[in-house]
């Protein structure tokens, strides 16, 4: 997902999807470990979408922090 379309989201919503995002990551490392995993760029782009979410939680953050 792109960084413009997660600051689009709300705090609760990019909670929600900052959890679904790590869930899917813990599934594509058990599936690499199994042996079950084909396409193994799949997990920087996860953990790239996992950068970007927490990304944004911290420039919230700062900006919240300034006022």
């Amino acid at each position: 997902m792109r960084a413009k379309e997660l600051r689009d989201l709300s705090d609760e919503e990019l909670v929600k999807r900052l959890a679904e995002s790590r869930e899917n990551l813990f599934n594509l490392r058990f599936q690499m470990a199994t042996g079950a995993l084909d396409a193994t760029s799949r997990l920087s782009l996860a953990k790239r979408d996992i950068a970007r979410i927490l990304t944004i939680q911290a420039e919230r953050r700062h900006s919240l922090e300034r006022r």
